[in-house]
């Protein structure tokens, strides 16, 4: 019996050949490639290593560490300070933020300097070892060089602080000078005003810059009330051993002035998303801190409705003494006067920034304000696993990843065409409410699923905003059935004569998907390689001339778009789900029957060809009562773009 977004294209998969297929690990399946590039490392940072300093690396390719382990390997020659260069090599341990950027800590056994000071010059290597088959993949030697110390003497020399002496509280003061700490293990620089401990960082712009640190002017110095202030500044670098340097005093002069609001953006935002505020003198770090935003001014529904008087007082999060981010929020103040999820219009007026300390207040100057209320926006993450493209291996898919997940996205916006979704690649910066489905490798559940809807019931209404299809739901999981939810590309191989050794055969006829496929897998054919993505991949709209004879870049071109088709379309039928699809009025999961063409049709009765787009089926849409409901929860401004699409009765 299907359940919810269960996707089972036959029954007649046994639980116990599941069991067994499941139970293979990819280092045992055949003719995987790992699809790891070698990286590469173009910068080393900062000049001067001290001992536990972050030694940030810039380059490309580093692997994410589900894929791959990184090291840092670096080989050349020491020179001491005053006496004779000896050879030194070092193998680190690293740690990848992201493609183009990794960190290894000078620390530890392998960091075998001598003590005391000097300089290495050599090369510096970047080496990613496969989780796979533990083969190395290794970036070319690049040249580097870089100071080696105990410890650094720290001098200031002059500090700046606002404009021409005016700042708001929690402004930076900038101290210039020499030897300053960079944090991140190695220590921290100090300063001590008006007896307030505060660390000084290094500026964002500069993060290696030893020459120049900031420290905010905090309320702990002299309270939250504008006027002038004096005192000194001491600075003191405080190492990551303990020992402590001072580094000098310096007198600071400043004028403190009210806070104030520069601007507010977006200028149009929905429910659930961010609306930045920036400007100076905000507070919030500390426990006996908030700052208000006083709203004052009218409201205009679209449409041309009756204006309304507006006078709230909103509670945003602090991110700095220049920022705050506020959430429209439906129990906040704003969201309990204007039904943010029906109503769209247009605030206009003032914005007054009130900080508070304890008992003690100021207010800011008011600032014009507009902003407008947009219709609710379902935002969607999809988040692509590791495990994901492992499983493009096994299709000889890794190195079109990219063209793939273009694909993906592609179909996404196509069947959610005229309503106010949008699918994304990355995490969302500016909604704090937005949902995720997570796209992987084999199903979880070991039950041989294409896709699963594991959020908490039909979400009629859309009323959650922020489902996560994906990972495991113990409240789904505790009423006996699966309990993992995502959408399982491996899986999709069961459609094939030969699927791989952990996918159980699915009960269909296989011949169009091993047409697709057999040109590209490793076990059958020639994976696509580094040449044929450089070739160039055409981004198929139709799969009219993917069957017969068709040249290589053909045969690429076809699996990427019936691979992106067959996750795609899966992943808008669980999005479906969560949105309270199919039957919102009613205890159904899918559509009655086995019609052509119906995305929200259960898994049997959606053929290979729908789900892959070939021999003149699919793709498979909303029928049209579906559509109606989607419509009411997420009108899109771009109703033409959905209102054309041919669709079939939901009956």
């Amino acid at each position: 019996m299907e359940r919810r977004g269960v996707i089972v294209v036959s029954s007649a998969v046994t639980a116990a050949l599941l069991t067994a297929v499941m139970g293979c690990s990819s280092a045992q399946l055949p003719g995987l490639d790992d699809g790891l590039a070698a990286p590469r490392v173009d910068e080393l940072h900062p000049a001067l290593i001290l001992p536990s300093t972050r030694i940030d690396l810039v380059g490309a390719g580093f692997a994410d560490p589900e894929r791959a382990t990184t090291r840092l390997v670096l080989d050349g020659r020491f020179t001491p300070s005053g006496g004779s260069e000896q050879p030194f090599s070092a193998t680190l341990p690293a740690t990848e933020v992201d493609d183009t950027h990794a960190f290894a800590v000078a620390a530890g056994s392998a960091w075998a300097i001598p003590p005391g000071a000097g300089r290495f010059d050599g090369t510096a290597v970047v080496q990613s070892i496969s989780a796979l088959d533990g083969s190395v993949h290794e970036s070319p030697a690049q040249p580097v060089a870089f100071d080696v110390a105990d410890s650094v003497d720290a001098h200031v020399t002059s500090l700046s602080a606002g404009n021409g002496g005016n700042v708001h509280i929690n402004d930076p003061i900038v101290l210039s000078g020499d030897g300053f700490l960079l944090g991140n293990g190695e220590g921290d620089t100090h300063v001590v005003v008006n007896g307030v401990d505060l660390v000084a960082h290094p500026l964002a712009d500069a993060p290696w810059d030893r020459t120049r640190v900031a420290f905010p002017f905090s309320p702990a110095i002299a309270g939250i009330q504008p006027g002038a202030f004096s005192g000194t500044v001491t600075v003191r670098n405080v190492f990551h051993a303990g020992a402590d340097k001072p580094a000098g005093t310096l007198p600071l002069a400043v004028t403190v002035v009210k806070p104030e609001i520069t601007a507010v953006a977006p200028t149009a935002a929905s429910l659930g998303q961010y609306v930045d505020v920036t400007g100076g003198g905000f507070v919030g770090e500390a426990s006996d801190e908030v700052t208000l935003l006083h709203l004052t001014g009218s409201f205009v529904p679209d449409g041309g409705g009756r204006s309304s008087p507006v006078d709230l007082m909103l509670v945003p999060h602090f991110a700095s003494g220049t920022e705050l981010r506020y959430v429209l929020d439906e129990a906040d103040a704003l969201g309990k006067v204007i039904d943010l999820r029906r109503v769209s219009g247009r605030f206009t007026g003032q914005v007054t920034p009130i900080v508070r300390k304890g008992s003690d207040e100021v207010d800011g100057a008011p600032a014009d304000a507009t902003l407008a209320i947009a219709p609710v926006k379902q935002v969607i993450y999809v988040r692509f696993l590791p495990s994901y493209v492992d499983s493009l291996r096994l299709y000889g898919l890794a190195n079109a990843d990219a063209a793939v997940r273009a694909r993906i996205l592609a179909v996404a916006a196509r069947d959610y065409a005229g309503l106010n979704v949008e699918f994304r690649d990355q995490p969302p910066a500016d909604f704090a409410l937005y949902s995720q489905v997570d796209v992987e490798g084999p199903d979880p559940n070991a039950l041989g699923l294409l896709g699963y809807d594991n959020t908490p019931g039909k979400d009629v209404g859309n009323q959650r905003l922020f489902d996560r299809i994906g990972g495991v739901n113990a409240t789904t999981q505790s009423d006996g059935f699966p309990g993992y939810g995502g959408v399982f590309a491996e899986n999709f191989l069961g459609f094939s004569a030969h699927p791989s050794p952990r996918v159980a055969k699915l009960d269909v006829d296989p011949t169009h998907f091993d047409a697709i496929f057999d040109a590209v897998r490793p076990d059958t054919g020639a994976p696509v390689s580094a040449a044929d993505v450089r070739a160039g991949i055409p981004a198929l709209t139709d799969g009219g001339d993917c069957l017969g004879a068709r040249d290589r870049q053909t045969q690429v071109a076809c699996a990427v778009f019936v691979l992106g088709n067959l996750i795609g379309t899966t992943l808008t039928h669980e999005t479906g789900h969560s949105l309270g699809l199919a039957d919102p009025t009613g205890e159904a999961f899918h559509d009655p029957g086995d019609a052509p063409n119906r995305l929200m049709d259960a898994g049997g009765a959606r053929p290979f060809e729908e789900r892959a787009e070939l021999v003149g089926q699919g793709p498979a849409v909303f029928c049209s009562d579906e559509y109606i409901y989607l419509r009411t929860v997420l009108p899109g401004s771009d109703a033409a773009a959905g209102d054309s699409i041919a669709r079939p009765d939901c009956n």
